[in-house]
């Protein structure tokens, strides 16, 4: 292509509005950003990561996230139309290794997804529940006599690392192998200088679950590595580089999301003890549409990228093949055009049809699995400690938030409790004969 014939090919990139979600300030100026473009330019192209399209907008986001001329792949190997996936600026990846099935089309991420759903569906998670309240009860056990606690460290941190390595069949006394570089990976600005070191700890923790598999593929055990150790997909066994992204997205997936919610929440809540209060007398009423509002409000993940894969219009504005947008779960969740008073939380909000688990064929798998430990996690620092105050000069939110909107502490004191069982080690080694005994981490579908 000429450099004429280029200049012609981008004249329709309008409106433009300089977007970058990994800005230093963008946490500060998320309200303002989200405004502005609601107001001026629900679609806009940016030329900051290479150049590429931001939707902002309800309608927008929800209308490309459905559209069939969006594509999610990432064509790690070159092999297909050289799409480069989900992530914005492009996911630096171990070779071979792309983000599971988030980085898919179908019918590929059909046939992955149906391997995988006997795992998550409601009933699948609801016989979780026990041990789900058991982790718990032992982090907050650590730390109740003592009357403070850091809610990222000693509880949040823990109950979806614990939970999801369990379900996956890999031991859950290995959650702290796994939790640091899932974390450091979400709150790592990609031109931190810290970049290289994640990158290390993440290729130590994907050294690790690639034995687990070749391990768990030698001698089966339940859970949902055994399952993607033995999928077939299109009638074809994926290679074991591939099926480490399928698992490493259930990992990064599992763990920081739930994470983020709970930790906004319980900040929250001690910001507005007239609400917490409500919130735990009103439990019955109110959770559901409490759960729903922190999804909206504090939405953790910022969004998703995509490829046009072929040339498209929406509302006068034209995309070409090829092209990479930006489908911004957090902007759309403030949007005035569906959410009255969307910058305010009302934990009563009916028809709440928010995008935090993105849309269309790609919705979150694991919602149910975040819904369930979400509420748990927050019904009991309810019940046990019931006064808690987080302390703002000691919490430090996550530097970046435009992967996961996160944070690294969240500091409280509360009035002592007594304990009420075995601490944590105690309690995962019982927890693990559970699982191994039970058979607990079998797909629903294998269970009576």
């Amino acid at each position: 292509m000429s450099i004429d014939e280029a200049s012609v090919d981008t004249d329709h990139r309008t409106p433009v509005y300089q977007f970058d979600r990994h800005a230093p300030d963008y946490r500060d100026r998320f309200s303002e950003i989200t405004t502005e473009m609601h107001s001026k330019c629900p679609v806009a192209w940016s030329d900051t990561h290479g150049g590429h399209w931001v939707a902002a907008g309800s309608e927008a986001v929800f209308t490309l996230a459905r559209s069939a001329n969006i594509s999610n792949d990432h064509d790690i190997k070159g092999v297909r139309r050289g799409y480069k996936g989900i992530m914005i600026p492009t996911a630096v990846r171990a070779s071979g290794v792309r983000g599971g099935i988030l980085e898919m089309d179908d019918p590929e991420h059909r046939e992955f997804r149906a391997v995988l759903n006997p795992y998550l569906s409601p009933a699948a998670v609801k016989k979780w529940v026990p041990l789900i309240d058991e982790v718990i009860r032992a982090c907050l056990d650590e730390k109740i006599e003592t009357g403070s606690i850091d809610f990222i460290d000693d509880l949040v941190n823990i109950v979806p690392a614990a939970i999801t390595l369990a379900m996956l069949g890999i031991p859950v006394a290995k959650w702290n192998v796994y939790c640091e570089p899932v974390h450091a990976a979400m709150y790592t600005p990609p031109d931190s200088p810290d970049v290289h070191r994640v990158a290390e700890l993440h290729r130590v923790m994907g050294m690790d679950l690639l034995a687990s598999l070749h391990e768990i593929r030698e001698n089966p055990r339940p859970g949902m590595v055994d399952a993607v150790a033995r999928a077939t997909i299109d009638g074809e066994t994926p290679d074991d580089l591939e099926l480490l992204g399928v698992l490493s997205l259930l990992i990064g997936g599992g763990f920081d999301t739930t994470t983020a919610l709970t930790s906004h929440a319980l900040e929250w809540l001690s910001q507005n003890p007239d609400q917490r209060e409500i919130l735990s007398e009103q439990r019955d009423t109110l959770l559901d549409s409490a759960t729903e509002e922190f999804l909206r409000f504090f939405c953790p993940s910022a969004g998703d990228g995509r490829t046009f894969s072929a040339d498209t219009e929406l509302d006068g504005v034209e995309f070409k093949e090829g092209e990479r947008i930006w489908l911004s779960w957090a902007m759309a969740n403030r949007d005035p055009e569906l959410f009255t008073d969307p910058n305010e939380i009302d934990l009563e909000r009916k028809g709440n049809r928010h995008f935090s688990f993105g849309l269309g064929v790609h919705r979150c798998i694991g919602s149910n699995l975040a819904r369930t430990m979400f509420k748990r996690m927050l019904l009991a620092v309810l019940d046990r400690m019931p006064d808690y105050r987080c302390d703002p000069e000691g919490t430090v939110h996550y530097e970046s938030i435009g992967v996961i909107q996160g944070m690294r502490q969240l500091p409280a004191t509360f009035t002592p409790g007594p304990r009420l069982g075995d601490g944590l080690d105690e309690t995962l080694a019982r927890i693990q004969k559970i699982v191994d005994e039970q058979g607990i981490a079998a797909p629903v579908t294998a269970q009576k």
